[in-house]
């Protein structure tokens, strides 16, 4: 997880999701239906503004056995990048 003070470089990715302004579970639902759209090892970038994304995203990753490549939060916004398995 990054620091949201730092400036990383931002991670590659090869599809987004904008879920800004959706509750849960739909910046989820919205999340699991773009990755049954990639190949394995494509990473899917998820904006997102509930707060509560964040441990969310752990949970589907962990439950799934998606690769959660990285966390941040830009502003109010919460990014969340998804190595497909």
């Amino acid at each position: 997880m990054t620091d949201s003070n730092a400036s990383p470089s931002p991670a590659a990715f090869d599809l987004e999701v904008d879920a800004r302004g959706l509750s849960c579970p739909l910046p989820i639902l919205k999340a699991k239906k773009a990755l049954n759209t990639m190949a394995s090892g494509q990473v899917l970038r998820v904006l997102a503004t509930d707060r509560h994304s964040t441990p969310d995203f752990q949970a589907f990753a962990k439950q799934t056995g998606h690769t959660l490549v990285e966390q941040r939060t830009e502003g109010d916004v919460h990014i969340h990048f998804l190595r497909r398995r």
